[in-house]
């Protein structure tokens, strides 16, 4: 027998004991997979939540901040410019206004320091402009909070390098007290990731609780958390509106709150009282597990954890 036809002989064995694998696999492999809800499949992608973190991206939801120019000079008084772009590139000019303005503009250094809650102006060509203190040098993260006429509110976020002798500051250790100008903020509430908690933080000054306060921006108090590991942005509103006949003056602004997820974040609170508009600053831990589980401690005792809902007005 010549190699040519041992070779032909191989090949028809080994296509016909192929074959028989195949029928027999077919005959007694696996069945069909069919869904079950109650089956727990482990390689599956964990769900997406409702309300995800914003300011992670310059670009989402066909619109893109864009800086004019994303370097500058350590200075007290720097004009920052920018627009926000569709997705064909052209400036976006009209806004749905939400709580007074139709855009919010959050800096602040990445170290979590050097904090501006902001209202840029318009112009006629889709450019926004601000003056901005940014005479700490460092590498700030500029947020834009905005929702288009007609669309749904989004957070984009960039990067701005401000050249000069750098400060890098650690991040303050957590409390659930904060000074600033002669008001202190107590914060209460004790929150996990992954759900709606109630959070209160009530101003007093000299030792008095604070029953007056001024709406600001259409509400009692504005709060910004920030994640400190990626700064992922989450704007968040008071449970209440200013004159509704049910929602008191202070001194607590009581907020409903969702964290994305565990860890360190830093918390902003804006509230205004006798004309003037003052900043509280917060750094809270969000424990793993159920609420209470893994709370914060500090010498004050448990520290709330924080628990902010998604983006928006």
């Amino acid at each position: 027998m010549n190699a040519a036809t041992k070779f032909a002989g191989f090949a028809l064995g080994l296509a016909a004991v192929f074959g028989i694998a195949v029928a027999v696999g077919a005959t007694v492999g696996p069945e069909p997979t069919t869904p079950d809800s109650n089956a727990h499949n482990e390689a599956a992608p964990a769900a997406k939540p409702d309300h995800a973190p914003g300011g992670m991206m310059a670009t989402e939801g066909g619109y893109t901040l864009r800086l004019d120019t994303a370097r500058t000079t350590a200075a007290p008084n720097v004009t920052l410019r920018f627009r926000i772009l569709d997705q064909d590139g052209a400036p976006l000019t009209r806004y749905q206004r939400a709580h007074d303005k139709d855009l919010h503009l959050i800096v602040v250094r990445r170290d979590m320091v050097a904090f501006q809650h902001v209202h840029p102006v318009l112009g006629g060509d889709g450019t926004w402009s601000v003056p901005l203190d940014l005479s700490r040098a460092g590498d700030y993260r500029v947020f834009a909070d905005f929702t288009p006429d007609g669309g749904e509110n989004l957070t984009l976020g960039t990067d701005l390098r401000v050249a000069g002798a750098y400060d890098p500051q650690p991040l303050p250790a957590a409390a659930n007290t904060s000074t600033v100008g002669g008001y202190t903020v107590t914060m209460d509430g004790t929150v996990a990731p992954g759900q709606a908690s109630k959070v209160t933080l009530s101003v007093s000054k000299d030792g008095k609780p604070v029953t007056d306060l001024q709406p600001y921006l259409a509400a009692y108090g504005h709060l910004v958390a920030l994640r400190t590991a990626d700064l992922a942005y989450l704007h968040v509103h008071p449970d209440g509106h200013p004159g509704d006949g049910v929602t008191p003056a202070g001194p607590g602004i009581t907020f409903y709150v969702t964290a994305p997820s565990a860890g360190d974040y830093r918390l902003f609170l804006d509230f205004q009282h006798e004309g003037v508009v003052r900043t509280a600053e917060f750094t809270l831990t969000v424990g793993q597990g159920p609420a209470g589980s893994e709370a914060a401690h500090t010498g004050h005792g448990a520290t709330p954890e924080l628990a902010p809902t998604g983006h928006g007005h």
